[in-house]
């Protein structure tokens, strides 16, 4: 079972850089892809940014490309979404997400989520 954590969320003003953690339980993590999505009020949960379990392949929503970097720690059991730029646009519960299959974590479906951490962008 792999339990997740995020942090590192807050309100800052556009133009900003933010970096969100995820910390996980489970001496299995590092054999899972893991993923970040998130959710504005009145929208769906979408994928931000998934990485795969060795960190060798990583993929982006067309939104946060080439502002947003995730990367991980195994040896700390941690993922991290650097996001650098951020718009208001980006406004949105986000949210850690882990599962065997890379593939599925890419559909929205992981077989783990975390709680959610809020990140809000003021103009």
């Amino acid at each position: 079972q792999v339990q997740l954590v995020e942090s590192g969320g807050g309100l800052l003003q556009a133009g900003g850089s933010l970096r969100l953690s995820c910390a996980a339980s489970g001496r299995t993590f590092s054999t899972y892809a893991t993923g970040w999505f998130r959710q504005a009020p009145g929208k769906e949960r979408d994928i931000v940014a998934a990485i795969s379990w060795s960190g060798e392949s990583a993929n982006y929503a067309d939104p946060v490309k080439g502002r947003f970097t995730i990367s991980r720690d195994n040896a700390k059991n941690t993922v991290y979404l650097q996001m650098n730029s951020l718009k208001p646009e980006d406004t949105a519960v986000y949210y850690c997400a882990a599962g065997t299959s890379y593939m599925d974590l890419n559909r929205g479906e992981p077989d783990h989520w975390g709680q959610g951490t809020q990140v809000t962008v003021s103009s």
